[in-house]
Formats: C-alpha cells, structure tokens, sequence
C-alpha cells in the first residue's frame, strides 16, 4: 500500500485504489460512507438476563433505533452490525421484522476488536467492487446521535485518516498504588473521555487491525490508539453532545425510555369534524400545547393524502356531539396502510365533545364497546387508540381555560406514555 507524500502524514496509508468516490448525497457528502456497529455484548452490567442490545422500548429493540439513526441517512451506505454466533437467527430477524434494508448481520470474535475487524473485512467485496471511502464505527448501545455530528465525523475522518468524539472528564481521574492507595491525580483540565462514533478512511482502519498484535486483539479498547500506532494517523478530536451516552447500567436503561419517549411525542396534528367549535377547541388546544413543548399542527380537514400520514406525527381528532368513530376507523386504517407504526407506536386520541344536557358520565360512557373493539385491533398494528369525552354545557359561550388545560394536559400524557393498557378506554376531562 502505497505512503502519503504529505510530511504532516507521514506513514499514514493513501487510500487510493478500490474505493467508492464520486458520491454525492443531499448532505454535500462526495464520497462514499459505511458503518460497523458491534453488537456482541452479554450486557453484564445491566444485571439483566437480555443483553441490552436487544432490550425491549415501546414493541421494538434498542438496537433497532441505533440502526435507524443511520439507515435515515441517505449518504449512509452500509450498516453492518456485528453480534455473537448465538445471536445471528435474533438478530436477523430483527432485520426483517423492522426492515432495515441497508444492515448486513454477520458473527464477533471473541473480543470487541476482534468482531470490529470483522465488520471492517465485511465491508470488502472484493476486487469485483469498491470499499467504502470511510468507515464509521458506532456502538450500538448509543442510539441518540444526530445527522450533524455524523457528518463531522465522516468529513473529519475523509480528511484527516480518522476523528473521533470525545466529553469533557466529569470526575477527576487518580492513579493507585499497587496496596491501593493514591498515587497521583491527572490533572482533568488537560484530558477527555474518548466516545463514539468514530470514523476512519477504510485503509486506515483496515491496515492498523491487519497489524495488531494478538495483545492488541485481546486487551485493546481504542481503535483511535490501533490507528495511531499501527499506521501513524493522528485522530481529529471533535467534542460530540451529551446525547452520546452509552447505555451501561439497568438505569440507563428508563432514562432511554424517556428520551424515546420525549422525541416520539414533540409533534401532533389536530383534525375536526370541521364545525365551529371543534376548529375553537383545536386552536385552543394548539396554544396549551405548546407550553408542554408539543408542536401541534391544525388541519382543517381530515387526513386524507397519504403525506401527511409519512410526518411524525400523533393524531387528535376532534368531534362535536356526533361519534365520529367511523373517520377514526378510516384514520386506523390509513395509517396501518402506510406502515407509519413499524418503527414506533403512532397514538390516535379521539376527543368527543359533548354538549348533551343532563346526560351522566355513565350514560355518555354507554355503548364504546366498539371504540374498545377498535383500539384492540389497531393495538396488534402498534397503533394506540384512546378516547377522551369532554363535556360542555349546550350554554356554554367558550371553553373555560382550567377545563381545556385539563383536556390538553390529558391528551399530552396519553401520547407521552403511550401507556397500551389504556388503549381503548373513554377518559373523561
């Protein structure tokens, strides 16, 4: 392999044949981009029996959305994903269930850098087609990283053979004696704690692992430290977010739930039955809402095209007296029909308004059983339906402030928790 001329690169390999180049995405990326996510942990420290990889959020593995954060990304090419043998059938089938269509499954070694180096040689064709121009390597316990700092990493590691993220020390860093007793501090000023994603010109990566020592396989951690020493690439070090987190501990595991959570339920859009004070309530219920960080979209008429249906949205449909569970049902059915709840659980709220006088809760709350037998349906789709009836007096000029925040503080706890056990219950606000 041929050495760069450039003297501030020296020994660092030249990627020059066999490789991808000329591509060109809508995110100005000119070369070609591919991942290796290594997934073979037994997840130990969680405590629990799952490896955490495969640990279950809302229907869908974590390793599911740390693939789709990178199969979203139209520069991103391949996705290999390294697991343990006995894994192979589980996570294949993930693959399938969620179709992620750029992923290619293929088994570890026995240490990290051992399944690395085998994601890395997966990325060879061979000579009947072209390596990828760079290499990111993710852990796939890390599903929150944006587009954004992807990108950095991918032009940083184009330009300089490798770049990696790194966090500021958080606790000061201390050297013991051997009888366990402190020796000398670091001083934290001048140190950081090395994370992912890192990135890599192909022949970097791939040429500091073909010359690593069976020590370096079996005790090494850094794959930025491989590429420095094995083929003098100095990493650029570009300091990533706080959502880069890995999830190490069981309680990391609820604080990733939540984050699920906050991101799934950001945006709502809000349908009537299009009389006059279903479009009061929505704008109404509009305002609230966005106190509680929901960004929440007013239609004037039902959902019909199916591009509103490709937004991340929940749905609130609003109706005055009449059931309107029929639209509700078309609404189901066109939303099992786009396959929006593949990746994640999509919420339907049907508000009815009532403004029946004299009727008890008990008397409104009387025949939804079919609403019941609907939600039971959709919930089979990952589709969580819910019913809010929310009485108004025929005499009632306009909406009480204190009664439509109860509404809206309702419907935003149902589309946060996405709680399925209440899927198919009449509420009352």
């Amino acid at each position: 392999m041929n050495l760069s001329s450039d003297p501030d690169r020296s020994g660092q390999p030249e990627c020059s044949s066999r490789h991808g180049g000329g591509h060109k995405a809508t995110s100005g990326v000119h070369f070609t981009v591919s991942v290796v996510l290594p997934a073979g942990g037994t997840g130990e420290r969680t405590g629990l029996v799952t490896p955490k990889q495969f640990y279950m959020f809302l229907n869908r593995p974590l390793i599911s959305y740390t693939i789709q954060a990178f199969e979203r990304l139209s520069w991103i090419q391949h996705i290999v994903v390294v697991v343990a043998e006995e894994s192979i059938a589980l996570m294949r089938d993930i693959v399938q269930r969620f179709k992620h269509t750029k992923v290619r499954v293929v088994s570890g070694g026995a240490t990290r850098h051992r399944s690395i180096f085998n994601g890395v040689q997966a990325l060879d064709p061979g000579e009947s087609a072209a390596t990828p121009d760079v290499v990111i390597i993710h852990d796939a316990v890390r599903p929150f990283v944006e587009e954004d700092f992807l990108l950095e990493i991918a032009m940083a590691a184009k330009e300089n053979g490798a770049s990696g993220a790194i966090r500021p020390l958080v606790s000061t860093v201390i050297a013991t004696t051997s009888e366990g007793y402190l020796d000398h501090s670091l001083e934290r000023g001048k140190y950081r704690a090395s994370e992912m994603p890192q990135g890599f010109l192909y022949c970097v990566i791939h040429q500091a692992y073909q010359k690593c020592s069976e020590f370096d396989f079996d005790f090494g951690t850094e794959c930025l430290h491989l590429a420095l020493q094995h083929t003098g690439t100095r990493a650029k070090l570009i300091e990533g977010p706080p959502t880069l987190w890995k999830v190490t501990y069981k309680r990391d595991l609820a604080a990733a739930e939540s984050i699920i959570k906050e991101t799934l339920c950001r945006s709502a859009c809000v349908t009537s039955d299009g009389s006059k004070r279903a479009r009061e309530l929505g704008r109404c219920l509009q305002n609230l809402m966005a106190s509680l960080d929901m960004e929440l979209d007013v239609l004037p008429e039902p959902i019909g095209d199916a591009s509103r249906l490709s937004k991340e949205w929940n749905f609130i449909k609003l109706f005055v007296n009449g059931s309107g569970l029929s639209e509700v049902e078309e609404t189901v059915k066109a939303l099992e029909a786009a396959n929006r709840a593949l990746l994640h659980p999509v919420v339907v709220v049907w508000v009815r308004l009532d403004t029946s006088d004299g009727m008890s809760v008990s008397e409104t709350g009387a025949g939804h059983l079919p609403l019941m037998e609907l939600a039971s349906a959709a919930k089979l789709k990952n589709i969580l339906l819910y019913g809010i009836l929310f009485l108004l007096s025929e005499e009632d000029a306009g909406f009480s402030e204190g009664s439509v925040k109860r509404l809206a503080e309702l419907t935003y706890t149902l589309i946060h928790d996405r709680n399925a056990l209440l899927a198919g219950q009449m509420l009352c606000a």
